[in-house]
């Protein structure tokens, strides 16, 4: 198990490299000069050339990128070119909101989707199943967006129970309105995510019923259901974290357009912002960590695959 880690490890660092090898040389193809940005249209020649001296764009793009990879082993992912600031502390900062929408989002996936996803598939050829399963399908067909501005009609202006927009401008020390402002977010992108994840939990469950070890636990007496929760439903979870997986990795890089309806002050946000300021070392960072957080949830799902499929450890 431990060479198995280890070895995944390897991997993960191994990707991590790549994408920022990939994610450097792709920002220096965008047009615009930031140099340019900075000084405003009205600055000079020389000013351009001053700035683009101090702020190192002249160096060969080899060296930048090194300087740059060798900074971020050392927990340095540079500073903004537009404030300063360090890139390390605005990501930290801004995790604070991103972090927790996805987790929400994530834990009101699983409520819509697992139990009504059993339900759907026991309920085959019934009315309530195939009210369920249409009604899935109708979710997961939602722009995101578009659900997110019916929620806003209907909660905050509305009912005036939640808030519309913004985040708490002391952040987490204030942990009731913190959380409020995430519930509607959360809510949005957990419905139609769920809806997606439910149609496929209804096809796993669907196949686990017609396991020849469902149909032999049910010959001994079990009920259809109790044979599918004994028997079947362990072996549909190993699949279920696969693509519970994807979906986790899908809600934090798909953050963005939420993040800036619900005016939330999260990486999603200030991605966009960078991106159209063209400040680089930023929008380097924000992607980096968009990309090791994707290979860090496929990392756990192969060590949490390994720990609990006793196959996999027996073909090793």
């Amino acid at each position: 198990m431990l060479r198995y880690v280890l070895t995944r490890v390897g991997l993960l660092l191994a990707g991590l490299v790549v994408a920022s090898a990939l994610i450097f040389a792709t920002l220096r193809v965008l047009p615009g000069d930031v140099a340019q940005m900075i000084v405003g249209t009205n600055g000079t020649p020389d000013q351009v050339a001053q700035v683009r001296e101090q702020l190192g764009l002249n160096e060969p793009v080899l060296g930048q990128y090194f300087s740059w990879l060798g900074g971020m082993l050392r927990g340095d992912f540079g500073n903004s070119l537009l404030t300063g600031s360090a890139v390390s502390d605005e990501l930290l900062q801004k995790a604070q909101v991103t972090v927790p929408l996805g987790i929400m989002a994530m834990a009101v996936a699983l409520l819509v989707s697992i139990p009504f996803g059993i339900l759907s598939a026991l309920g085959r050829g019934r009315a309530g199943g195939t009210t369920l399963n249409i009604s899935a399908q109708a979710l997961a067909a939602v722009p995101v967006i578009w659900a997110g501005m019916m929620l806003i009609i209907v909660f905050s202006l509305w009912l005036g129970w939640l808030p519309a927009q913004g985040f708490p401008r002391g952040g987490w020390a204030t942990p009731g309105p913190a959380f409020a402002a995430l519930i509607l977010p959360a809510i949005t992108i957990g419905v139609v995510e769920g809806a997606v994840l439910m149609r496929f939990v209804r096809s796993a469950t669907l196949q686990a019923m017609n396991e020849d070890y469902v149909r032999t636990a049910a010959a001994q007496g079990l009920t259809r259901t109790q044979a599918l929760l004994r028997q079947g439903l362990p072996n549909v979870g190993l699949s279920i974290i696969t693509v519970l997986g994807l979906q986790f990795a899908g809600i934090i890089v798909g953050a963005v357009v939420i993040e800036k309806l619900f005016n939330l002050p999260g990486i999603g946000r200030m991605l966009v912002t960078d991106v159209g300021n063209r400040d680089l070392p930023m929008v380097q960072g924000e992607l980096l960590v968009l990309t090791g957080v994707v290979l860090l949830i496929g990392f756990a799902v192969d060590i949490v695959h390994r720990l609990i499929d006793p196959r996999q450890r027996e073909a090793a």
